[in-house]
Parts: C-alpha cells; structure tokens; sequence
C-alpha cells in the first residue's frame, strides 16, 4: 500500500486558506441564488432542514434535531416558520400516534429545485470561463476533498466523518 508522501508544512494551511476564501465566494454565489428563487425569507438554518426533509422525508422532529445537532424546541421553531411559508408540513405518523412526520410540500420541493438550478446555473458560468485544464484540476481537488471527507482516507477514518450526502446534495 502506498501512502502520499508528507506534505510541505506549509502546505496544509495555504490549502485551507484558498479552501476559506472559495467558501465564502461560494457563499455569495449560494445568496445571490436565493435571492433570484423567491422573495422568501428562508434563514440558512431553515434551508438546512429543507435539505435534511429532502434527503430524510418522513423523519420525526427527534430525528431531524439529531441531524442538525439542535434542540428540539429550536428545531420545533424552525419547523413553524417553514409550515407557515408553506414548505413544510407535519402528519401523523402510520407507526405511533403520538409522533410526528416532517415532509416537504410540493412547494418546498419547488423552492429547493429551484435554489438548486439557480445556484447550478451560476457554478456553471464561472466554470465556463476556466481553462479546460484549470476545470480538470478543480474536479480532482473536489474528487478528493469529497474522498477525504467522506472516508475514502485515512484522514477521515481518524475523526468522525459528515454525511458526504450533505455536501453533494445542497
């Protein structure tokens, strides 16, 4: 088995800069892309558990409080404003009467095909004014930060991993 060979140790933290740096412009591509969706106010929270009920329809309030590492009467909160926006709606769940399934509405799913084409739609002419060579080397870099988050390293075995679904899907 080979291993990579150490890197410079400076290495590391000019890649986590220039990782930073492309976030937060990825950032404001995300905002722009929200704000072209709908006049909605949706909170970056709210658009988490959005993508949580797409990936997870069907979960209880329990559930998606896990996922998002919150406590259940913030995660109740967020699920009101969303209900009353009209993404989200609550039903009895076929196992137990006394719980709860969270599901997206046919408008929340709307709202998120349409944030996702948005946000698509302005990686897509970014990357069109990259070199052929400069789009070949940033699929390799992703490839491989999705590996390294995603346990296809070493790296990742050593520390608990996030759900590459998370990334992929937003």
């Amino acid at each position: 088995m080979t291993s990579n060979p150490a890197p410079p140790p400076r290495e590391p933290q000019r890649t986590a800069e220039s990782a930073r740096e492309l976030i937060e412009l990825l950032e404001v591509l995300w905002e722009r892309g929200r704000d072209m969706v709908s006049s909605t106010p949706v909170s970056a929270s709210q658009l988490r558990v959005l993508y949580s009920l797409d990936r997870e329809e069907g979960i209880s309030l329990r559930t998606l409080g896990e996922l998002l590492g919150s406590a259940p009467p913030s995660v109740s909160r967020m699920c009101d404003r969303l209900e009353a926006l009209g993404f989200v709606q609550r039903l009895p769940s076929p196992v137990s009467r006394r719980q709860l399934e969270l599901h997206l509405t046919a408008h929340g799913k709307a709202y998120l095909r349409d944030l996702r084409a948005q946000r698509e739609e302005a990686l897509l002419a970014v990357i069109a004014d990259m070199s052929p060579t400069s789009r070949k080397a940033l699929l390799r870099g992703l490839t491989g930060f999705h590996d390294a988050v995603g346990g296809g390293g070493a790296a990742a075995s050593s520390r608990a991993r996030t759900p590459l679904k998370d990334v992929s899907s937003a």
